[in-house]
């Protein structure tokens, strides 16, 4: 039976005395490193579109991954940025891998700058959606304090944070939230130490690490960089993609129109193409 997004199985990896659940499947053989998923503000695995994971899975493996606390993961949620990335190196080295493709959405973004920065060793490619540099501009959109954290987020709630504002985006992004509940087994939703604990770790991410050159730290990232946002993102305002790509070596930075936070869910194709030449050229 071929395994897919709706059929991979949770497993788990023991480090330092807490299990991490990933799901792991994909074309093993193509000879490409595994791509390597690192999800957005209290987001499991199953906040992934299986048409973007399949897709990227038929031409390498692919690994989402809950961090410390996270859903089906056990222990105490991270606070700190640099522990999270610090656990999911831990996390790809326990699996035997030497060498990773890492895709980070929103706080996942976060996740795998300092991934990227941390242990250069493990990531061959970098792709950042949706997400800012540390010390990027914070000014969220009104109303999304209060709906991003909201106990069990609602189809609405998702449209708001994540999709443009034109009714063909509001088709696009119900299309989603049908794709990403067609799992039977779902992760159990996240607990709120986790959504206070994520809190705390965007607020210490706010600060410019040197007021007199913010963004020195991302010329320290040489993996070729892909760097995706939506033309209004309402959560990590859309002029951060353009701070990253302008201070990441090489990097390029594609913009969706009429698109916001999710701008990969809400053109999964069009992410699927570019993705992929990304990852194999």
């Amino acid at each position: 039976m071929t395994v897919s997004h709706l059929t991979a199985p949770t497993r788990f990896v023991t480090v330092d005395g807490d299990r991490f659940a990933y799901r792991r499947w994909g074309n093993a053989a193509s000879g490409q490193p595994p791509v390597f998923l690192l999800q957005h503000f209290r987001g499991g695995m199953d906040h992934w579109d299986p048409l973007m994971t399949d897709g990227l899975a038929a031409g390498r493996e692919v690994i989402l991954y809950n961090g410390r606390g996270v859903a089906s993961s056990t222990g105490a949620p991270r606070t700190r940025i640099e522990d999270m990335a610090d656990d999911a190196a831990a996390v790809i080295r326990a699996l035997g891998l030497a060498k990773v493709d890492v895709l980070g959405f929103s706080l996942g973004g976060y996740q795998a700058q300092d991934l990227t920065r941390r242990h250069p060793d493990l990531v061959r490619k970098l792709m950042l959606l949706g997400t800012g540099p540390r010390g990027g501009n914070p000014d969220m959109a009104r109303g999304v304090a209060e709906a991003a954290p909201r106990p069990v987020p609602t189809l609405d709630d998702f449209l708001f944070l994540f999709f443009g504002r034109s009714d063909a985006a509001r088709q696009a992004g119900r299309a989603f939230w049908e794709r990403r509940h067609q799992r039977v087994d779902q992760d159990p939703p996240s607990s709120p130490a986790v959504t206070q604990a994520q809190i705390e770790a965007n607020l210490y991410f706010l600060p410019k690490l040197d007021v007199n050159d913010p963004f020195a730290h991302l010329r320290t990232i040489t993996q070729p960089t892909f760097i995706l946002n939506g033309v209004d993102d309402v959560m990590i305002p859309t002029i951060n993609s353009w701070e990253m790509v302008r201070n990441i070596p090489g990097a390029q930075l594609v913009v969706y129109p009429d698109a916001g936070h999710g701008a990969q869910f809400q053109y999964p194709e069009r992410f699927l193409r570019h993705a992929v030449q990304f990852l194999d050229e």
